[in-house]
Order: structure tokens, then sequence, then C-alpha cells
């Protein structure tokens, strides 16, 4: 690897970890201060949801918009342009103190859908950044990057919350969204598939993203099984602040040291997975990362304390750090470069449609069944699919990766 691409590679990793430290601030402050205010769980899940519900509609447009940009433009142009939204979230807080819960909502949903385009800028770049065994060492760093901010997020949030209020969080939030747009600025713009922008195009290209999904056998078993994989967390995740304040009766402090010790591992995989991949197969990884994310989710719905659902929700999701090498690994790998961000556009939809699904569960069922229940039960039906799904999916890019093989060799 050239000094350039290490210098791209490095300022590549820095703007994905400040855009996720920036969500991760605002996944720390925004439900604890809609709990505090409402004391109403129903009210998380339903948030949850609308949070996610933009994000979803905006995916397969995002993705056409990643071919035709490039992805690196893309990146800076959506960062500053969620710096921006928190800054009006901020000022309409303190302006109209009793829209707080309408104002972080409706924040909440703008920051979603400008999720999509940074999630496929991100897909879009990394394989013009590495290439061969490379692809699976950038994965690993954008999956670490990613869970090391569950560390740097809510332990600047902690001690923003000591310092400065929870409000006030918004504003180290956006800066951090603006300081990963600065990130990308020397990253090349990258490849472009060129369009002339006509709606008869653009619906064209929107169809060929899903003809080439739903064509790809193995790219449609790994969607179901992310799914899958999704609408658990959804319900852990929307369920958490209420789950650890008031379940189990803990400090707000011990909300946050939860996402830390993720963090924290995030930071160790950072190092150990590199090592792993010259040991292990990509394939090996993902297994192990899905039993464990199994055997974690079960305990927390059934754990009888914070000293147990803590370690087991750190576990968990270490477990989807190295499942989603493998996830992000293999699903490149099957899909042309120039069609990568109309096929990926689709493929994000499918997969966090269970997003928004977790939360309404939460909001309709987390009052009569508890959020813990829930989990569990949702738990254990992941087991048994995973169970069934997981050799299959692994069955299908093996076929997939030998039929392309032959095609490239009968090429030359």
């Amino acid at each position: 690897m050239t000094p350039r691409r290490r210098s791209h590679r490095r300022l590549f990793g820095g703007g994905v970890l400040l855009g996720v430290v920036a969500e991760q601030i605002v996944l720390f402050a925004v439900p604890l201060i809609i709990f505090e205010e409402t004391g109403k769980v129903s009210l998380l899940g339903i948030a949850y949801a609308v949070e996610w519900l933009p994000a979803l509609l905006a995916y397969p447009f995002a993705g056409l918009l990643a071919d035709r940009d490039g992805g690196a433009r893309l990146f800076r142009w959506v960062s500053a342009g969620r710096a921006a939204v928190l800054v009006g979230a901020l000022v309409g807080c303190l302006a109209a103190p009793s829209l707080l819960t309408p104002i972080l909502m409706a924040s909440g949903a703008l920051l979603s859908l400008l999720m999509a385009p940074v999630r496929m800028s991100i897909e879009k770049v990394v394989p013009q950044l590495s290439r061969g065994t490379e692809l699976a060492k950038t994965q690993g760093l954008v999956q670490s990057m990613e869970v090391s901010a569950m560390a740097v997020g809510p332990a600047l949030a902690l001690v923003g919350v000591a310092l400065i209020g929870k409000f006030w969080l918004l504003a180290c939030a956006a800066t951090a969204f603006a300081a990963a747009a600065a990130c990308w600025l020397p990253l090349p713009r990258g490849v472009r598939t060129p369009s002339g922008g006509s709606v008869r195009q653009s619906l064209g290209e929107l169809r060929l993203g899903w003809t080439l999904l739903v064509g790809n056998r193995p790219l449609v078993l790994l969607a179901g099984l992310n799914f899958s994989i999704n609408l658990v967390f959804a319900t852990v995740l929307s369920a958490n602040a209420a789950l650890v304040t008031g379940v189990f009766r803990a400090p707000e402090s011990a909300y946050a040291l939860l996402n830390i010790g993720v963090g924290v591992l995030g930071a160790v995989n950072l190092l150990v997975v590199p090592f792993l991949l010259r040991h292990v197969e990509v394939r090996t990884l993902g297994v192990f990362g899905l039993v464990l994310v199994c055997v974690s989710l079960a305990t927390l719905g059934f754990a009888t304390s914070i000293m147990l659902y803590g370690p087991a929700f750190v576990a968990s999701m270490v477990g989807v750090t190295y499942f989603n090498i493998f996830n992000r690994t293999q699903r490149i790998k099957v899909i042309p470069e120039e069609h990568l961000g109309k096929v990926m556009g689709p493929f994000y939809l499918l997969n966090l449609l269970s997003l928004p699904i977790g939360g309404v569960l939460v909001a309709g069922l987390g009052a009569s069944w508890g959020p813990q229940r829930l989990i569990a039960v949702l738990a254990i039906g992941l087991g048994v699919f995973s169970a069934v799904m997981l050799p299959l999916t692994i069955r299908a890019f093996s076929r997939a990766l030998l039929a392309r093989e032959a095609s490239l060799a009968e090429a030359k």
C-alpha cells in the first residue's frame, strides 16, 4: 500500500469514527431526555420507529447518489447537513421547551434520512481504497471504528452531562459531524456512474438495483439473516434506556458504561482483527460472531440484574463486530463495483426494515409483555432461524464466488 493510499485510509477511518461518535452522542442523549420528560417506554419505541422510517425510504435513492457521485463528496456534504440539523434542534429546544419531544423526534427523523447517503458513501469508498486481501482488513477497520465510537461517544456524553447538560450534547455531536466531513476532504471523488439524471433513467437504475439484488441468491439469504439480527437488536436498543434506568434501577452512568464497555472492546478488536484474519477465515469469524450474538441476546432476555445484563450487552455487540466483518466482506465480492450503490441501497432497506418494526413491537408490547420478555422471545427465535439460514448463506456465497472466479478465468 502506497503512503498516499495509507494516508487516505486513515482519513477515511477517522471520518467514519467521528461520524459514528456523533451518532452515539445523539443516541445517548435523546432517549434519556425523552424518557425523563415523559416516563413512557412506549414513546421510546415510537421515537425509534419514527427515527428509522425515513432512512428506509432513502436508501435506494442514496445508493444511486453514491454511484453517481463516487462517494467521498456525498459523505462530506451530508455530514455537514447532519451538523446543521443538530444545531437547529438545539435552538428549537432552547426556544420552545414545551415542544422538546416533537423537536427531538423530528430531528431524529432528519438525521435518519441523512444517514442513508452516509452509509452508501462508505460502502462505495471501501473498494476504492482496498483490493484483494486488504478488503477484509478495511471492512474490519470500518466495523471497529463504528464499535469503538460506542466508547468515545457515551464517554464524551457522560462528561458532557456533568459539565454542560444533556441539551448541549447536541452541539458536541454537531461538531463531530463537521469534523467527519473535514476528514474526507482530501479523499478523491472515486468511481462515478454517468447519468443524465432524468426521472426515467433514475427509475430504470432503481429497477436495475432491485433486479440485481433479487437475482443474487447469497445476498437475498444474507439480507434475511441480517433482518432477523437487526429485529432483536432494535428491541434491545429502543428499550435499553428504560431497562437500565427503569427495570434494573441503575443510574445514568451505568447506561453510559454499557456503551463504553462495548467501545473499549471495539478498540481492542481494531488491533486483534488483522491478526485474526491472518489465521482464521472470514467465514469462521462470522460463524463465531453470530453464535456469540444469539447466546448474548438470549442472556439479555433472562437477566435478573444489571451485573448480568451489562456483560451480555457488551458481548452481543462484540459478536456483531465479528459477524459484520464476514457480512461486509462477502457481499461486496458478489456485486459489480459500478452497480454497488444501487444494489446496496435496496439491501440496506431490507436489512433495516426490522428497526422500525422493533420499535413498534416495543411500543405495542413493551407495556403488556415487558421489554425484557419480548427480547427473550425474539432472541430464541433468532437462534433457531440462524441455525438454518447461516449454513445456507455460506454455501450460497461459496458457489457464487467460485462461479465468478471461473467466469473471470474464461474471460482471460
